[in-house]
């Protein structure tokens, strides 16, 4: 969460997304863009992290089902 707030185009990097750390790069290089790069960065983080939950959730309930 640090990672994205402080180098937002850091975290897609690590995270596989290389084209969208660019353009997240691109627009954080300004000082004004900046704070919506750490605010997108933190969002997409928040979303990864509720998809692989859902999944894990998916799964047990599929696994429980049988």
């Amino acid at each position: 969460m640090l990672l994205a707030t402080l180098l937002p185009f850091l975290s897609f990097m690590v995270r596989g997304k290389v084209l969208t750390g660019i353009v997240c790069l691109i627009l954080q290089i300004t000082l004004i863009g900046w704070l919506p790069a750490a605010i997108w960065a933190v969002l997409s983080l928040n979303n990864a992290r509720a998809d692989k939950r859902n999944d894990r959730l998916i799964k047990a309930m599929r696994e429980n089902k049988r």
